[in-house]
This record gives C-alpha cells, sequence and structure tokens, in this order.
C-alpha cells in the first residue's frame, strides 16, 4: 500500500536579505514549484537477518509508516490480550511491507527475528512514525565529534 498526499504548498523563499536590495531582474519564483509528497516507506538492513525454514537469511526490508487502524486492530488480538508485551510482534508484523525476498510478513516471522533485530526495528518504527525520519544524532566516542547517521541501512562502521 503506498500512499502519497501533497504537502502544503511552500512559501515562496526571499532572493534577497531584507538589509540589501534586490538585483535588477530578479522576483518571485514562477508558478511551477515542485511540489513535495509524503514518503510512506522505508528501507531498512537488520542486524542479524531473518532466518527463513531453508536457512536463508533476509536482511533488507522495507517499513510503511503506520496508520491508526495498525496500532488499534491489535489491540483486539487474543495474544496480545494475554500477554501485552506481544503487541510490538503484531504492530510490527503490520507494517513491514517486505523483508528479502518474504513479501506476506505475519507475527510468526516476527517470533521468529533474533531479539536484536526485534529491537533494530521497534526503534525504526518509532522514528518514522513518530520523529519522521531514520536519522540519529550521535558522538564519535574517541574524538567527540557530533554527527548524524542513517538508521535505514549500512553495515556497521560504513558510513
Amino acid at each position: 500500500m503506498r500512499r502519497t498526499m501533497p504537502a502544503p504548498p511552500r512559501q515562496t523563499p526571499q532572493a534577497w536579505e531584507p538589509e540589501q536590495a534586490p538585483a535588477a531582474g530578479t522576483g518571485e519564483q514562477g508558478a511551477g514549484a515542485e511540489r513535495d509528497t509524503l514518503r510512506t516507506e522505508f528501507s531498512f538492513e537488520l542486524p542479524r537477518g531473518y532466518v527463513d525454514d531453508s536457512g536463508t537469511v533476509h536482511r533488507h526490508g522495507v517499513m510503511r509508516l503506520a496508520t491508526a487502524r495498525d496500532e488499534l486492530i491489535p489491540l483486539r488480538d487474543d495474544r496480545v490480550r494475554e500477554n501485552s508485551a506481544y503487541l510490538s510482534v503484531v504492530l510490527i508484523a503490520r507494517v513491514i511491507t517486505r523483508l528479502g525476498t518474504v513479501e506476506d510478513v505475519h507475527a510468526g516471522i516476527v517470533e521468529n527475528l533474533f531479539a536484536s533485530d526485534l529491537a533494530f526495528l521497534q526503534d525504526f518504527y518509532r522514528r518514522i512514525n513518530a520523529e519522521g525520519h531514520t536519522r540519529a544524532a550521535v558522538t564519535c566516542p574517541s574524538c567527540q565529534e557530533h554527527f548524524a547517521v542513517d538508521l535505514a541501512g549500512g553495515r556497521l562502521g560504513e558510513s
């Protein structure tokens, strides 16, 4: 399921600073300004990967933004009623659209993920749904430099 929604129209940026006079011939941009679209799907790479019955490891996947329905339906699930910790398993299974070559991701698959992969997906879900991005601010332990990393992909040590 792909959903896109046009963003509110951008205000035309000023072509000059208030203290400066505009150069001759400059004016506002034309009516052909770009329209933004809402990004609803995010690629990720699991730290370890899901191992299927044949032994194939699936690491790359796609998670979509959650809807209100995605967060409400699991609350009626009997497994969640019996054990509230199961909520994240059902919720994650609803929003992952693909995991490697597996396109039918369900709670049984999420149950069989390694704990580190489930923790990664829970954090990834929180980032894209609450914060709207997959970047995290980090500090280098040796030089104390601050920078951002994208949690969506790349292997450890890659930039």
